[in-house]
């Protein structure tokens, strides 16, 4: 193709390049104009200085990046807001037009960004709605770099540990958050294969450590984050295990004392078919040493020893009664009750035990108290395990003390059940009420007694607590609502 030819198309093809251009002497005088619309134009400007002309002003405009190329002899590049209003950025270009080392003109020309500026707000927006999406989301969201630098701390995070955002990305390293190597431990297995594959881990509960010194159980999902194989951050989500928990303690309580029932209820049972088997030669034990008494003329000796079977065939037959009465139910029935009764009943089971032999027992119970709404079972098996917890505390020895009377703060009745034993250490006191604590020796305690005995005292309504010092024994309160006048009886 012919040189003049090629010259004519390049000229049109700038002719058809729709940005201005401006070519300037390196004093800024105008030598050339193409205009957006109106192409290549000899306008009365030529040859006038550019930034006067085009901008009324008396010296170089802003960020001028001709000013730059003249400094520098290399192209430069800037940045320019047409319409503050409308925050419109145009891109100046500017380039030297060099002979040797010398500028011999200066083009700048501008590029309208608009279509850029639109792919970055829609990348901005993006961004701020997976932020926004992270902040609020309900579980625990922290993202730290490879130093340990918090980078992103949500507010379910703050919520769980206590810290606010701000200082535990300002103050606080990743390392802060996990007690002794945790946040080592953590690392090791996300770089290994076994926990959900390389630069992840999944449902990993581990122990976090709130502001407060708390510890915090956790179930952790977390990764890796990589730029070019290359770690730069790690980042988890993390769900407060404490409720959860907390329920699964609730239910293993529950299921503890439907096996308790259960086994109470097989024994109950066991104890009615023993009673009855008793029951019968006890009767005839009795009938028979009351007719020799009455028939024949024994000697004096003999119907002593004869007067004392019968009276101890007596005893034993109140016995079987109370063991049948205190056997009889297999479901949770709630209805009024002495509570005095229920006391007296399971002291005569206990009284003439081995264990209780010498302990010396004192009852001291009101005799004007209403009744108590409750299961008589369950107040049976409390009493019966407050008192034998006491008498394993006194080694057999001591004394027992039961009061009940009315309280004066409430409308409650309250049992008092004190012993002489050695106390128990402040320390131990707050947990004795906790399933599987104990401080018996191995295989002489479950730690379930009190335990249950709470949740049955809870199940009337009622509360139970301890005072103990020393040395000078122990004393459990127990306090149950008087029942109501409309109260009637229930079966569950």
């Amino acid at each position: 193709m012919p040189i003049k030819k090629a010259n004519e198309y390049l000229l049109k093809a700038l002719e058809s390049f729709r940005r201005q251009i401006l070519i300037i002497s390196p004093d800024f005088k105008i030598i050339s104009i193409k205009t957006e619309r109106s192409g290549i134009i000899e306008h009365e400007s030529i040859g006038k200085l550019c930034y006067q002309t085009l901008y009324g002003r008396t010296s170089h405009c802003d960020n001028c990046p001709a000013l730059k190329v003249v400094e520098t002899l290399r192209p430069t590049m800037v940045d320019r807001i047409t319409k503050p209003s409308e925050g419109k950025v145009l891109c100046l270009y500017s380039y030297p037009i060099l002979s040797g080392n010398n500028i011999d003109a200066l083009v700048i020309f501008d590029f309208d960004f608009s279509s850029i500026e639109t792919l970055e707000e829609k990348l901005k927006r993006s961004n701020s709605f997976l932020r926004n999406l992270i902040l609020s989301s309900l579980d625990g969201v922290i993202a730290a770099d490879m130093k340990g630098k918090i980078l992103i701390f949500n507010e379910a995070a703050a919520e769980i540990s206590g810290y606010k955002v701000e200082e535990a990305i300002n103050s606080i390293n990743i390392r802060d958050v996990y007690p002794g190597n945790g946040a080592k431990n953590i690392m090791m297995k996300l770089r290994s294969d076994e926990h959900g594959g390389k630069g992840k881990l999944k449902s990993y509960i581990v122990d976090v450590k709130g502001k407060n010194g708390d510890i915090i159980p956790i179930s952790l999902n977390a990764s890796i984050v990589y730029e070019e194989e290359h770690e730069v951050a790690t980042i988890g989500f993390f769900h407060d295990m404490r409720e959860t928990l907390r329920m699964k303690k609730e239910l293993e309580n529950a299921q503890i004392q439907i096996l308790q029932s259960e086994k109470m209820a097989s024994l109950g049972k066991l104890a009615a078919g023993v009673a009855h088997q008793l029951n019968n030669p006890l009767s005839s034990i009795t009938l028979f040493s009351q007719l020799m008494l009455e028939e024949y003329n024994l000697e004096e000796n003999a119907r002593k020893d004869l007067t004392r079977i019968y009276k101890e065939s007596q005893r034993c037959r109140d016995t079987v009664k109370e063991l049948l009465e205190f056997a009889r139910q297999t479901r949770q029935e709630m209805r009024p009750h002495n509570i005095n009764n229920a006391i007296l009943r399971t002291v005569f089971l206990l009284e003439n035990q081995t264990l209780f032999h010498n302990i010396e027992i004192e009852k001291d119970l009101s005799s004007s108290l209403p009744e108590v709404y409750g299961d008589i079972q369950q107040l049976n098996h409390i009493f019966m395990n407050i008192i034998l917890n006491a008498a394993d505390a006194m080694e057999g020895k001591g004394k027992l003390t039961i009061k009940s009377y009315k309280s004066l703060q409430s409308d409650s009745i309250i049992i008092e059940i004190t012993d002489t034993g050695p106390g128990i250490p402040h320390n131990v006191l707050p947990h004795i009420f906790e399933p599987f604590f104990t401080t018996k020796e191995e295989g002489k305690g479950t730690g379930l007694g009190l335990s249950l005995v709470y949740s049955m005292v809870d199940n009337h309504k009622g509360r139970i607590y301890a005072k103990s010092l020393s040395g000078k024994g122990t004393t459990f309160f127990i306090e149950l609502p008087a029942a109501q006048s409309d109260m009637k009886g229930t079966e569950n």
